[in-house]
């Protein structure tokens, strides 16, 4: 933030992933999860991730995150080499992270407030207006256990963008949500993307909303995972629950599908399991 207290322009960073592999295990039962995986994640744009269960999604975030390092290959923001956890990089987790003793604004300032980067005047106006921006204004003193799961959600949203991050790494951050707070959730999202327009990596396991939120959708191969295609999202931004009715909405969705359901096939054995499922998935439309 300036000195007046307005939020400055949201720096906009690439990363860039070359031939990236990581397994787990000894030497003689080692398992690949991720092999040559390399990836740009454009500057000021939402990528979403989507893949086959336990393709390795979450293992590709601990390594952006820098939580890993990959076995080969480099991970690259702003073209320095990513080498472990970094205020630059923000994670919003499939769980919750809030600290339970503290109100929802005490969790939002303090990273800041630990750090000291900020005076106490910018961090109280900026968590302020972070807390107005996703709708918690009027719960800002309240603890996480008096919280519904999306206002927690919506809490840490507010406590990683208060950090500024280059990058914001979205780990099915909306799983586990009922419908209706799973879209207002959405709803925060875009409004909040679109106004800032920070690089952001989302994961998620459904195709509909990584079609809604994303610029690009990286779908990955079964596992070891490995970029099987990517599909560039022309909808139109502001986005709304609207467009997902349309006939290009529903294309995209209809090329992801065939590529998963193609992927998912890959992680059966060649026994009656798979028989079993190429003939439940042949009759789907029956």
């Amino acid at each position: 933030m300036s000195s007046n207290g307005t939020s400055q322009a949201t720096e906009q960073s690439k990363v860039e992933l070359r031939n990236v592999s990581k397994g787990y295990g000894d030497a003689w039962e080692r398992e690949e999860v991720i092999s040559n995986l390399t990836l740009d994640i454009n500057p000021g744009e939402l990528t979403a991730i989507v893949g086959p269960s336990g393709c390795g999604k979450s293992s590709l975030v601990n390594l952006i995150a820098g939580f890993e390092r990959p076995d080969s290959g480099e991970i690259l923001l702003d073209g320095k080499p990513i080498t472990g956890p970094g205020q630059d990089r923000m994670v919003v987790f499939q769980e919750s992270a809030l600290i339970p003793w503290q109100t929802a604004y005490q969790n939002v300032v303090f990273g800041p407030q630990l750090r000291g980067d900020m005076s106490r005047s910018e961090l109280r106006e900026e968590a302020n207006r972070l807390l107005e921006t996703v709708g918690l204004a009027e719960f800002k003193d309240k603890y996480p256990l008096q919280l519904s799961g999306g206002m927690q959600r919506r809490a840490e949203l507010a406590r990683a963008l208060i950090n500024q991050p280059k990058l914001m790494i979205m780990d099915e951050p909306f799983r586990g949500l009922d419908a209706m707070s799973r879209e207002l959730m959405q709803e925060f999202f875009l409004k909040i993307f679109d106004e800032t327009r920070r690089t952001q990596l989302f994961v998620t396991s459904e195709i509909e909303e990584a079609i809604l939120l994303a610029d690009r959708v990286v779908v990955l191969s079964n596992k070891p995972a490995t970029v099987r295609t990517i599909i560039d999202i022309g909808l139109e931004r502001p986005r709304d629950f609207h467009m997902m009715g349309s006939s290009e909405a529903y294309d995209y969705k209809r090329q992801a599908m065939e590529i998963l359901h193609e992927e998912a096939l890959k992680s059966f054995k060649t026994t009656g399991a798979q028989a079993d499922f190429v003939d439940a998935y042949s009759r789907r439309n029956e």
